[in-house]
């Protein structure tokens, strides 16, 4: 099954990627094994994502940038309002990315 690498680029993704750098760099693991995590982790995301959460969240901002590319959407806002079951947020800037999943099963 493949997978998107998106959520390497999350706070949690990145601390993983960090760790598993310093442990191929000390040598407790060997790159083909940190390689092996990255990718479970990759699915395991995607995994969670779709099975575990439930809430509906609604965006309202002003649209700064977007994009399209090999199938993948990009959005920047500002100012952006997200609204969710009974609490919201205000946020100066998000990024918000965001591909087919359909894509996936090809």
């Amino acid at each position: 099954m493949a997978t998107f690498e998106l959520y390497r680029r999350s706070t949690i993704g990145m601390c993983l990627t960090e760790t598993l750098d310093e442990m191929v760099s000390s040598g407790i693991l060997g790159p083909e094994l940190a390689i092996q995590v990255l990718v479970q982790f990759d699915k395991s995301m995607a995994e969670a994502l779709d099975t575990q959460v439930k809430t509906k969240v609604s965006i309202k901002g002003h649209l700064h940038t977007y994009r399209f590319c090999d199938n993948v959407w990009t959005f920047i806002l500002q100012d952006a309002l997200f609204k969710y079951d009974e609490c919201q947020e205000n946020v100066g800037r998000v990024k918000i990315v965001a591909c087919d999943s359909k894509l996936l099963g090809q």
